[in-house]
């Protein structure tokens, strides 16, 4: 591994006309392409290509790099959770595994196995030490939703006379494992392709609604590619056309009522495909980055105005440590932010 240390600073003009700065750490240059990133208390764990999973140490300040020997060298690992005592990332593609890693010893455990043509799991969350979910691509006529009820060492698929249907061509992306999101007991999936829409459940997925969205859609490689909720009321979408990248018009919304309604926000301005968007902790719902394939970008006013931080286009995902540090990593890096 390589370090480099480089610091970047940006004063970006607020809509309260107030300077932000913003400074970075190149923490890794290595080869490796990540959508999956979870930051722990003393790691910066990693879901990768090739078979690959990682962790950055944060005391010892290097990357460590491992290979899965259950799958072969082309899985991708695009999911990634955890508890207090173990990390799970879930392959996309046929068959899609579940690997849950012991923190301390690093012992891997396959947890769940699901062979099928159609099967391709795009995100995964935990909402305590016991609850977990993941969601992907329909195999039937509903999005595919498995979940446990036991810290994640058994894992139970959803039947779809359980879940909404969807569309011919309706499914999710992969980018940056944020199409499912758990806030409390409110869980929030996304979908694209023919249709992009925002599946609720306020109660752990017993029940299910289902509302439309204004992001573009129609064709295959068009909708919403990320998502966050900064609780159960206030959330915003993103994504746009990936075949269009510089397309910046009905690629990101806002929400004040849990998904029911969406307005589109900053149409025709600042970034157009997104892969990640989260909002920053404690600003209330003000506050928000996002990268793509059109750089970094800060609001700081509920997505009305955006700020360009960065023109770099090899970011997929990131995550906060704090309401003033976090963590982004793509293809050949990892870099911490923070903002001053």
């Amino acid at each position: 591994m390589k370090q480099i240390i480089a610091f970047l600073f940006v004063i970006a003009s607020t809509a309260q006309n107030k300077p932000v700065v913003f400074e970075s750490k190149v923490l890794s240059e290595s080869k490796l392409s990540c959508r999956a990133i979870f930051v722990d208390s003393d790691k910066i764990w990693m879901g990768m290509d090739k078979g690959r999973y990682g962790f950055y140490d944060k005391k010892k300040d290097s990357l460590h790099i491992h290979t899965i020997q259950s799958v072969n060298s082309t899985t991708d690992f695009r999911s990634i959770a955890a508890t207090k005592e173990a990390v799970f990332i879930l392959s996309v593609g046929n068959p899609a595994k579940l690997i849950k890693i012991d923190k301390k010893s690093l012992q891997e455990t396959i947890a769940y196995i699901e062979e099928n043509e159609k099967v391709f799991y795009d995100s995964m969350h935990f909402v305590d030490d016991l609850n977990g979910f993941a969601m992907g691509d329909p195999t039937e006529n509903c999005l595919s939703f498995i979940k446990t009820t036991d810290g994640g060492t058994t894992w139970t698929k959803i039947s779809c006379d359980n879940l909404p249907k969807v569309y011919e061509g309706e499914a999710a992306f992969a980018t940056s494992n944020t199409n499912l999101i758990v806030n409390g007991k409110s869980i929030f999936m996304v979908s694209g392709g023919k249709k992009s829409r925002v599946f609720v459940s306020h109660d752990f997925g017993k029940s299910w609604q289902v509302y439309d969205t204004p992001i573009v859609q129609g064709e295959e490689m068009t909708g919403i590619f990320t998502a966050d909720f900064y609780n159960d009321k206030i959330g915003i979408i993103a994504g746009g056309n990936y075949l269009k990248q510089l397309q910046n018009w009905s690629n990101k919304a806002i929400t004040l009522d849990g998904g029911k309604t969406w307005k589109l926000t900053a149409d025709k301005a600042a970034f157009g495909y997104a892969s990640c968007v989260q909002f920053v902790p404690k600003s209330k719902g003000k506050k928000l980055i996002s990268v793509g394939r059109t750089g970094l970008f800060y609001s700081d006013d509920f997505g009305e105005n955006w700020t360009k931080i960065s023109d770099d286009k090899n970011f997929y995902t990131f995550r906060f440590e704090s309401k003033k540090v976090f963590y982004a990593t793509g293809k050949n890096k990892l870099v911490r932010f923070e903002i001053k």
